[in-house]
């Protein structure tokens, strides 16, 4: 039986319990909010996760039927054991072999978050899965055409009417089903966690908490709170050519958002390689470096990277760099990782 201390279940259109998560012989149990996370940014009462919902929602996710030749689900690109990332892909792979130009961030703990994609041009959970759906390089299918396959599908109407109480197939259902599976993705038992919520047992070493130490210290104005993100585009000087992708700018149109691009979280990061909007790092030693003597000069460059007497970066020893890493590796959810409700 896994831990549930420290977590409220959240009460929606079914009356849940507070079982196990893991019980099979137990209720179908919603998303749950840990006491040391803000409150969601998604609205649960437009769209409450009931067990029929969730299930066809991940059914849908793992299901190629959604991409132009039935080759590519949105769970390619998003593994369970990655926390939904793309292993050891530098950016996402889709349909007839191409490739994105960016890195394939996680699906976790989608509840919280105020936007989507390094550049934040989808504002609503809702939202995400068109983007893929649509794009030449992803799946490069017309959404019309989707619910089209689905309405002809042998078992889509029935799931449907079992999720929201007819066959009917729409886009906002089909939208509403997906965005049931991704809220149910919530990371937040890592041994950090388990560490500030004072569970019995869990401690930290030496080494992982002078690792917090100097997280708080050099890295938590940007990975900030217990999301360890603050939700903001950066410019972290990756590259300081941005003629392939100028990242928020293509959103905002703002000159000074040319470069800028999501300021991740930090959750299972070690699980998550390779690194960066362009997957330009495989190993979280490789990030390190380039904070400390790696980061290229722009017109955008994040202000916080740039030290008095004109030096660019974040000053980090060799020593901070390991504790640092031992510290991130705290941020690993093994429970989340391998949690059977979410596999294909």
């Amino acid at each position: 039986m896994k831990r549930k201390i420290g977590f409220a279940v959240i009460l929606l259109a079914v009356s849940f319990s507070s079982c196990k998560k893991d019980d099979p012989q137990q209720p179908f149990t919603g998303p749950l909010l840990p006491v040391n996370f803000p409150q969601p940014a998604y609205d649960l009462t437009l769209n409450p996760v009931t067990e029929a919902g969730f299930a066809l929602g991940k059914k849908l996710f793992y299901d190629p039927l959604l991409s132009r030749d039935t080759t590519i689900a949105c769970a390619d690109c998003h593994i369970s054991f990655a926390a939904f990332s793309h292993p050891d892909h530098a950016t996402s792979h889709g349909i007839d072999g191409l490739f994105g130009r960016r890195n394939t961030l996680p699906i976790q703990n989608m509840l919280w978050k105020t936007g989507f994609f390094w550049d934040g041009g989808v504002p609503n959970l809702d939202l995400v899965p068109l983007n893929a759906i649509q794009s030449p390089v992803e799946m490069d299918e017309d959404p019309a055409r989707v619910l089209e396959k689905l309405r002809s599908h042998a078992q889509y109407p029935a799931l449907f009417k079992q999720a929201f109480g007819s066959d009917e197939i729409t886009t906002a259902r089909f939208l509403q089903a997906l965005s049931q599976f991704m809220v149910m993705l919530v990371s937040a038992d890592s041994p950090y966690d388990r560490y500030v919520r004072n569970e019995p047992g869990a401690t930290l070493t030496a080494e992982e908490l002078e690792g917090l130490s100097i997280f708080q210290q050099k890295c938590a104005s940007c990975h900030a709170t217990d999301q360890f993100t603050d939700q903001s585009y950066r410019n972290n000087g990756i590259i300081n050519d941005f003629t392939l992708d100028r990242g928020r700018n293509e959103v905002s149109s703002l000159p000074d958002d040319i470069g800028k691009f999501r300021v991740p979280s930090l959750r299972n990061v070690a699980a998550t390689a390779p690194y960066m909007h362009n997957g330009k790092f495989k190993t979280l030693e490789s990030v390190l470096d380039h904070y400390a003597a790696g980061v290229k000069d722009s017109p955008s460059l994040d202000p916080l990277l740039r030290q008095p007497g004109g030096a660019l970066g974040i000053p980090l020893t060799d020593i901070e760099k390991g504790r640092l890493v031992a510290f991130l590796k705290t941020l690993t959810d093994e429970d989340f990782l391998r949690d059977a409700r979410f596999a294909q």
